[in-house]
């Protein structure tokens, strides 16, 4: 069996598997009812589906390192809840044992190799660092920024972004060394429980209102040659850093098509379509999203009116194994908002470097 029946197999059990998961631990652990109540029961269930899923991902495109990094994420997540991270092991033992007695014979060995790494790294000691130091390009600026906005004071917010374009900062510093790092640190900081998720998302919407209340100051209406269009693969609701990508080609003067989150497939294919795409972005930030980016590209590649597009992918998966857009399929990566742009325009320099040693050929 190879790595992708593996991994789409283990996606399709994932949720009954989690509910025999749940049952042992609580059977093992009687004192977790106690701990956390009923809905304590129910967490567990979620977490340990949420595992399965993002090992399942790993498994299909042979990224161990996906599940290392979730596992190392998701302890010091728990952590906030006085959840140990004895009690994850015991978890990810119990997933061991249940996947032992019910997985596929064929496929066992290899998934329980992935699954034995993550079980290891709840022992190791993880640091997460910090995204905003005043050492940084506009440190200074964006600790006041990111301070502003936890304590629900987006109109100072606004000032500070204003002061720091009046003293010459450009929009893209702006967004590159403010917004961006602000919006990696709100993240880390609800893992680690010091936020709340309404403030998390009180800050993320501030952020985007802001960002909007900047488009006159650079927003270009003539039509360009280039063209770009941006979307969020099936569900995913993190869209402000592809928003930001699309803004910075904006402002290299590319047309941009910015669909965001919970756009369909068929919309997507219609849209590049439509207005004539030269290349799509795809943003994915969940790991257990990352067999929809697959089959969206494939998509993309079967179909007579996109087959032509350059596709390219980001978001925090692709940061962890910068080799993976190849195994989805795509025709480039990009960390960043101006790495993207530079990926963008040398895949476009190819092609037509491509189409001009055909033509001469012929």
């Amino acid at each position: 069996m190879t790595h992708q029946e593996a991994g789409e197999r283990l996606l399709k059990a994932a949720g009954g598997l989690a509910d025999k998961i749940t049952e042992k631990q609580y059977t093992l652990q009687p004192e977790l009812l106690e701990r956390f109540g009923e809905n304590g029961r129910m967490r567990t269930q979620q977490d340990s589906q949420y595992s399965l899923n993002y090992l399942a991902e790993s498994v299909l495109v042979k990224s161990p390192n996906l599940f290392t990094h979730y596992i190392s994420w998701l302890k010091t997540l728990l952590a906030g809840y006085h959840v140990s991270a004895d009690d994850l092991a015991i978890n990810l033992n119990l997933i061991k044992e249940t996947l032992e007695e019910e997985f596929d014979d064929a496929s066992k060995s290899l998934v329980l190799d992935y699954l034995e790494m993550g079980i290891y790294q709840t022992q190791q000691h993880d640091v997460a660092q910090g995204f905003v130091n005043e050492s940084f390009p506009y440190g200074h600026a964006a600790k006041s920024y990111l301070q502003a906005l936890l304590d629900s004071r987006r109109q100072e917010a606004f000032g500070i972004i204003e002061a720091e374009l009046e003293s010459g900062a450009s929009i893209r510093d702006i967004y590159r060394y403010i917004f961006q790092p602000t919006q990696y640190e709100i993240g880390r900081l609800w893992q680690l429980s010091q936020i709340s998720v309404a403030q998390e998302h009180f800050c993320t919407a501030a952020t985007q209102a802001i960002i909007s209340r900047l488009y006159p100051r650079w927003l270009i209406h003539e039509p360009q040659q280039k063209k770009l269009v941006a979307a969020c693969v099936g569900s995913e609701q993190h869209e402000i850093g592809l928003r930001m990508l699309a803004d910075v080609f904006e402002m290299e003067g590319w047309d941009t098509y910015y669909l965001g989150a919970n756009v369909p497939n068929g919309s997507l294919l219609e849209a590049i379509e439509r207005h004539q795409g030269d290349v799509v972005a795809i943003s994915v930030t969940m790991t257990f999203h990352l067999h929809l980016a697959k089959e969206l590209i494939q998509m993309i590649r079967n179909h007579p009116a996109t087959s032509h597009v350059k596709i390219m992918v980001g978001g925090y998966p692709f940061n962890i194994d910068p080799e993976l857009w190849r195994t989805v399929g795509a025709d480039g990566y990009a960390p960043g908002a101006d790495e993207a742009v530079a990926v963008a325009e040398s895949l476009l320099a190819q092609q037509s470097a491509n189409c001009n040693v055909g033509m001469i050929r012929e």
